[in-house]
C-alpha cells in the first residue's frame, strides 16, 4: 500500500535545512569511518577502542554490561555478543554482578590497558588530523555547543 505524503502531514525540509541535515550526516559519517580505518590499522574497532576506554576511566576498570551499552547507544545483546569477542583476544572479561544474577560486569584486562594504551596515541592523531587541527577555536566552541544541543533529548 502506498501513502501520500502531503505538506499538511510531513514538515519537510526547506533547502537551507536539507543542506545542514545533508552535511552534518556526511560530517558523521566522513570521521567516524576515517577514524575507525585509523584504528584498524592497529587491529581495533571502534567500538573495541570504545569499551577500552570507558572501561579504562571507571572505578576498578569496570562497567555493568548494562550501563557500557547504554553509554554506547547498544542493546546488550549486541554488546554482549562483542565483548564475546574482546574476551577471547584477552582485552577484556566478565564477572558476575552481585546485585543482578542475570547481569556481569566488564572488566579491563592488563592486556586490554596495555592495547589501549597503545592505541590512544593513534586514536588521538587521528582526531587530531581529521577534525580538531582543521578547525578554529571558535568552530571548536561552536561544535561544541551544537553537539551538547543535540545531546538533550528531544
Amino acid at each position: 500500500m502506498s501513502k501520500t505524503w502531503t505538506n499538511e502531514t510531513v514538515r519537510w525540509l526547506d533547502a537551507d535545512e536539507e543542506r545542514a541535515w545533508r552535511a552534518l550526516r556526511r560530517m558523521m559519517i566522513t570521521i567516524q569511518s576515517r577514524t575507525a580505518h585509523d584504528l584498524a590499522a592497529i587491529g581495533l574497532s571502534d567500538p573495541d577502542y570504545e569499551v577500552l576506554s570507558t572501561l579504562s576511566e571507571r572505578p576498578g576498570h569496570a562497567s555493568t554490561l548494562r550501563e557500557q551499552a547504554a553509554k554506547m547507544g547498544w542493546s546488550r545483546s549486541r554488546l554482549s555478543r562483542h565483548a564475546s569477542r574482546m574476551e577471547t583476544r584477552g582485552l577484556v572479561r566478565r564477572e558476575p554482578d552481585p546485585e543482578d544474577g542475570r547481569g556481569c560486569y566488564l572488566v579491563l584486562t592488563e592486556h586490554g590497558l596495555e592495547t589501549l594504551e597503545d592505541a590512544a596515541p593513534v586514536h588521538l592523531e587521528s582526531v587530531r588530523r581529521h577534525v580538531i587541527d582543521r578547525l578554529s577555536p571558535a568552530d571548536l566552541s561552536a561544535l561544541e555547543s551544537i553537539a551538547r544541543k543535540l545531546e538533550e533529548p528531544a
